[in-house]
């Protein structure tokens, strides 16, 4: 596939205990990768922001650590994230949603340590 930082499809990540969700945005990071989840201006950063360690292995799926990522609905599969994230591009779309702009996630994932020129 591709460098992960170049992807701009939906990814999800499934954890070392079988949990999959749909990624908000993700970074490069010191140690391995930052990820936001959906939804995560509705609550506190640090609880919604997840810095998975180890070195970035693949071209898709990743590999980091135990933890794998992958694109979301990639050959069909997992139809329940892929409506996830279709509810969130929705949500997104509403004009009565507050969502912060590019350079607020950018300044954010700054402060949590994500590598960005």
């Amino acid at each position: 596939m591709a460098d992960l930082f170049s992807i701009t499809a939906p990814l999800m990540i499934r954890t070392p205990d079988g949990e999959e969700k749909v990624i908000a945005h993700h970074f490069p990071h010191p140690r391995g990768l930052l990820y936001f989840d959906l939804y995560w201006h509705e609550g506190q950063p640090w609880e919604q922001t997840h810095v998975i360690e180890g070195e970035i292995q693949g071209d898709g799926p990743w590999k980091i650590g135990d933890h794998v990522i992958n694109l979301v609905g990639c050959h069909g599969t997992n139809p329940e994230l892929a409506m996830q994230f279709e509810q969130w591009q929705t949500y997104l779309q509403r004009a009565d949603v507050d969502y912060p702009p590019e350079p607020l996630i950018t300044a954010i994932a700054r402060k949590m340590g994500a590598n960005l020129e």
